[in-house]
């Protein structure tokens, strides 16, 4: 009997079929899955809170007029609003068809811009570097390696702040910013790895045309993520694209001009006026107040920076962290504070250049002992006094670790209160929350573009009058003509007015609705 016979013979069962070879998770692939699981639970368990309701809003509006939807949050006109952004249509188009509310669909969206997230992550590294357990690290630094003081907004993706944000279109903008990331390093390392090439083996236009696509939804879905995005693709060409003669110019030319032509194109908003609106930066100064607290733990990555700025002056990781610095420092000396909404972004190159470090084969020499000794105490460091709260079920919990924010819901009231009738509300919850049932707000809780900052701030302005102690009864009539006010959705120490028909109240909160005009 011949040897290959011997060969054949071993090979038995569906395995046959691929020469015996058996299919086998990478270890990026098992983690990644193990925690698309965890977070999908934690995130499941947590309540949807802060600006939760404004996407749920949105989604309620598309839902009403996909076409001419009305102002997220009060009865006023939408367009040109910023929030209907190809992503939240989607979530319209998906509300329409099946008949889901926007709270249901802001949920469902968690797992979904989860996926696309780890996929980008794991295909971002995979770029950086070859070696199969650098994905996992990143992970790991990315969701732990932020502050020991918690970091909750949009865009941030310590473990903690993705049990609240999972859902946001900033969670799919990043996700997205991975993949554009991952795609564009590959172009500009070695185009002979990019999957689609032309005939003469160059990569194919189409491949960046579309790459240019990528960056356009991520500016219309979350501006000021695609302001990281792109600094990110800058790097990454400026450190390994190596040659500019014409074509190579001309291929980039390509991807930018489609980003530009297709966000231009979007007809419900115009992103570009939104670089010179300056109403959201006076609620964003707080970024710059808690950097250290919240990001300080992220800075153990700066040795492993450093020794790939050492490697090379052009390492792309090294001018991201640089160009996220100068953008960062540019919002604090300008005033322009919304700016420091990247500083979610701005840790990334540190965190993935620690994992990548990390990943390297042993032996390690003794600094890169200490390096990883170092990273391990502070992540745990940052899980014990941050994150643990977020997927420690409370019953397990010895210690009380804190825990994400648990907002009541507004489902007792929303179910008397008809699609678009007007609410005013005294309440901070039911003023980020209501308008995601369907209800308007008398006066948004948020600035938006589609109104003028001014007339929402005498909104502001008519709905303390109408809730001040020594109004009138003629006065408040003023203000609920003016405003089509029907319902009033009160603290439990605010007095119900005179005129006001209660119809229901929380048994958690005390809150009362009572239905005026």
């Amino acid at each position: 009997m011949s040897a290959g016979a011997l060969v054949r013979r071993s090979v038995r069962g569906a395995t046959a079929l691929r020469g015996g070879r058996t299919w086998r998770p990478t270890p990026y692939q098992a983690a990644g899955f193990l925690f698309f699981l965890l977070m999908t639970l934690a995130y499941g368990a947590v309540p949807l809170c802060c600006d939760a309701g404004q996407h749920a809003a949105v989604v309620e509006r598309l839902k009403a007029d996909l076409l001419r939807p009305r102002h997220p949050m009060a009865d006023l006109p939408g367009a040109g609003s910023a929030y209907y952004s190809p992503y939240a249509v989607a979530q319209g188009l998906f509300a329409r068809l099946t008949g889901l509310g926007g709270w249901e669909v802001v949920r469902l969206a968690g797992p979904v811009n989860l996926l696309v997230l780890l996929t980008g992550l794991g295909r971002f590294v995979r770029v950086l570097t070859p070696r199969p357990w650098a994905p996992v690290l990143a992970l790991g630094a990315m969701t732990l390696l932020w502050g020991t003081e918690r970091a909750w907004w949009s865009g941030y993706l310590g473990l903690m702040s993705m049990t609240g944000n999972l859902g946001y279109p900033s969670a799919f903008a990043i996700g997205l910013t991975f993949w554009a990331w991952a795609l564009t390093g590959a172009r500009a390392r070695n185009a002979r790895r990019v999957r689609y090439v032309g005939p003469s083996g160059r990569p194919g236009l189409p491949g960046y045309a579309g790459l240019g696509l990528i960056h356009g939804l991520i500016l219309l879905v979350h501006p000021i993520t695609a302001v990281a995005a792109a600094l990110g693709a800058v790097a990454l060409v400026a450190g390994w694209q190596c040659g500019w003669r014409g074509p190579v110019a001309g291929r980039w030319a390509l991807a930018g001009g489609v980003a530009v032509a297709s966000a231009a194109l979007w007809p419900y908003f115009d992103v570009f006026a939104l670089a010179g609106d300056d109403s959201v930066d006076g609620m964003h100064r707080v970024l710059y107040l808690d950097l250290p607290g919240e990001f300080w733990l992220a800075l153990l990555g700066l040795p492993a920076l450093w020794l790939r700025g050492r490697r090379s002056v052009r390492d792309p990781l090294v001018l991201m962290f640089a160009l996220d610095c100068a953008v960062v420092a540019y919002g604090w000396l300008s005033g322009h504070y919304t700016y420091g909404r990247i500083l979610g972004l701005t840790l990334v190159p540190l965190q993935f250049a620690l994992a990548v470090e990390l990943a390297r084969p042993r032996p390690w020499p003794r600094w890169r002992r200490a390096l990883g000794w170092t990273a391990t105490t502070g992540a745990l460091l940052g899980f014990l006094t941050v994150h643990a709260g977020a997927v420690v079920p409370r019953a397990l919990d010895p210690v009380g670790f804190e825990r994400p924010p648990d907002w009541p819901a507004y489902e007792w009231a929303a179910r008397h209160i008809g699609p678009g009738e007007v609410v005013i509300t005294d309440g901070y919850y039911a003023g980020h929350a209501i308008a995601g049932y369907g209800p308007n707000l008398a006066a948004p809780a948020w600035p938006d573009p589609s109104l003028d900052e001014r007339e929402r701030r005498r909104r502001v302005a008519d709905v303390e009058a109408y809730l001040a102690p020594g109004s009138t009864r003629a006065e408040r009539a003023g203000v609920v003509r003016r405003y089509h006010v029907r319902w009033l959705l009160l603290t439990r120490w605010r007095p119900v007015p005179e005129e006001a028909v209660v119809v229901a109240w929380s048994e958690r909160t005390g809150e009362v609705l009572a239905r005026v005009g």
